[in-house]
């Protein structure tokens, strides 16, 4: 992977790459950004909706390039063009979320109200610019930093993980500098830092429990992936802690404490995630939650068994 710091570089990569009709993928928030594209698909919406990806899809049509700009969920739809059209792909992330980083991608069906997705995406470069997150509300600095602190937890499940680590380290050092002044540059670049890090621990260890309970509840209820996992991770790792203990030690060392769960909670808590319940989850379906998450990947490969009964109980201590 190809990574250049500094939206001015976008130009000299397409290049290096051979991209002369590159498509940008993203929201029209960032549609008007003046960048070195011929087209662009500015119809991204959150979760990567399945109709979404087929406009982007056949918006592709004589590109030879992708330029996926935006939060997670751009990243997604340009990945899942990518992987449908073998189209090489630069990743420009906005938030914190490290989707860039792996060939997978989510997507959403919105009438069975489920989580999908596939693998396959051709991402060969990343450009980060910490200026394109200065503007970022809280609730999504918050939530997507939390989104890449669960990939430093659960890549640390396999054993020490130096990306992992360090990508602890730098979250837990600078969201709640953000959260106090948004505008903070340094802060930002620290954050999106340790995002990157997050990222490549994601590529290379993968995605267990937490992930797959925000999951499950992001496709069911369509609820941001970012505040679910900030919400999920701190059950996730008590839960895990019993058969994994020097990986939620290691982990604890990373953001400086010896309760690595609490920490998790008081950093949700700065975008104020906390209970499923105000996100509009419904009690009386928390077990057929559970049941759709116990069959999930993250959850099958989880260190620890988890049956649907057992995430049922997580979910209700949320709740």
């Amino acid at each position: 992977m190809i990574v250049r710091w500094g939206l001015g570089e976008l130009a000299s990569l397409l290049r290096e790459l051979g991209a002369e009709r590159p498509l940008l993928v993203t929201t029209p928030r960032f549609a008007g950004l003046d960048l070195p594209v011929t087209t662009c698909f500015d119809g991204v919406q959150r979760h990567s909706p399945l109709e979404v990806v087929a406009a982007a899809t056949a918006a592709s049509t004589g590109a030879d390039g992708l330029v996926g700009l935006g939060g997670g969920s751009a990243i997604d739809t340009s990945k899942a063009v990518s992987a449908g059209t073998g189209l090489p792909l630069v990743a420009v992330p906005t938030t914190y979320s490290g989707a860039e980083w792996t060939r997978y991608f989510g997507m959403r069906d919105p009438v069975r109200r489920l989580k999908t997705g596939g693998s396959g995406a051709n991402t060969v470069g990343v450009v980060y610019e910490p200026a394109l997150t200065l503007e970022l509300p809280r609730g999504e600095s918050v939530g997507t930093a939390l989104n890449a602190l669960a990939h430093c937890a659960e890549a640390l499940y396999a054993g020490e993980c130096a990306d992992a680590s360090r990508g602890a380290e730098l979250i837990g050092r600078w969201l709640s500098v953000v959260v106090s002044d948004g505008a903070d540059l340094e802060a930002r670049t620290g954050l999106l830092e340790g995002a990157m890090h997050a990222g490549m621990a994601l590529a290379e260890r993968g995605l267990f429990l937490g992930h797959a309970m925000a999951q499950a509840l992001g496709g069911r209820y369509g609820r941001s992936h970012g505040a679910m996992n900030a919400i999920c991770l701190a059950p996730a790792l008590r839960f895990n802690e019993e058969v994994v203990p020097e990986a939620i030690a290691s982990f604890g060392r990373a953001l400086g404490t010896e309760d690595p769960a609490t920490r998790v909670e008081e950093l949700a808590l700065l975008g104020g995630f906390t209970r499923l319940r105000d996100f509009g989850v419904p009690e009386t379906e928390l077990a057929e939650l559970a049941a759709d998450t116990a069959t999930r990947a993250g959850a099958r490969a989880n260190p620890r068994a988890a049956s649907a009964e057992d995430v049922e109980a997580l979910l209700r201590s949320i709740w």
